[in-house]
């Protein structure tokens, strides 16, 4: 496999993570809270099962924006933000300059150009 493949996949690891609503909001959680929470505080603060929790935690440890580190008998999950910058700032790079030159269109209003 090629480094632009793995990096490819590595990219699609994050925005999977990325694509569930309630992943999204345990890591704004996480980084409300300071940067870490253990898990029965992820866990408390969510409406799902334990097993969901826990498969939402592992898919966002999976694409490493978080770790975990065990303290005693509880485990802590941590944010990665620098991951989650890293990945996102590299795939926004990906379209250069082009999206600060774009006009913005008005609502309603078709682009001419386009036609």
């Amino acid at each position: 496999m090629s480094r632009g493949e793995k990096e490819l996949q590595d990219l699609e690891r994050v925005f999977k993570a990325l694509a569930h609503a309630s992943r999204r909001q345990v890591l704004i959680v996480l980084n409300a809270r300071g940067g870490s929470m253990t898990a029965g505080e992820i866990a408390s603060r969510f409406s799902c099962t334990w097993p969901t929790t826990s498969r939402h935690l592992r898919i966002l440890e999976k694409a490493g924006l978080v770790r975990v580190d065990q303290r005693g008998r509880e485990w802590v999950y941590i944010l990665e933000s620098e991951r989650l910058r890293q990945v996102v700032g590299e795939w926004l790079n990906w379209f250069g300059s082009s999206l600060e030159e774009k006009p913005k269109e008005k609502k309603g209003k078709r682009n001419e150009s386009a036609r």
